[in-house]
């Protein structure tokens, strides 16, 4: 039963990278919303893990947690740096966006919050959270 539970984290996981990628994509391609500096940097960590998910799904890899926590870590954290700068926690000035798009650019606000730093941080949190269980219930099968 535990590994059927594992499995389904797995491609839950996986499906959210894909929304994530997918979302991105979307918002910078179809929309034509450029990204930031700090979308950047997000990106470089979260678009990886579509593919490594889909490779630890397909190998059946019960250590494909510690190629994802790390990315999706450090994502997290430039999610909600780039959160705190776009909702004004920390001043403009901290912002890495010197040229180009500013970091705090309002594209979209959905129900008057949700925003594209928003959604890249839910992700990477969430992605985080699951492979954390995830880590936590391969290890009890141990």
């Amino acid at each position: 039963m535990k590994v059927f539970a594992e499995r389904h984290l797995l491609y839950l996981t996986w499906f959210i990278s894909l929304l994530a990628l997918g979302g991105s994509l979307f918002f910078s391609e179809v929309m034509k919303f450029p990204p930031c500096v700090l979308c950047w940097y997000q990106r470089i960590f979260l678009y990886p893990l579509a593919f490594i998910l889909a490779v630890g799904i397909l190998r059946k890899d019960n250590k494909v947690y510690q190629y994802v926590l790390p990315l999706s870590m450090t994502a997290m954290l430039f999610g909600l740096y780039h959160n705190l700068l776009y909702y004004n926690i920390l001043p403009e000035s901290a912002a890495p966006c010197l040229q180009g798009v500013s970091c705090t650019t309002k594209y979209i606000e959905w129900g008057g919050f949700i925003t594209i730093p928003l959604l890249a941080l839910t992700a990477s949190t969430l992605i985080t959270i699951l492979m954390i269980i995830y880590r936590h219930l391969n290890k009890i099968n141990i």
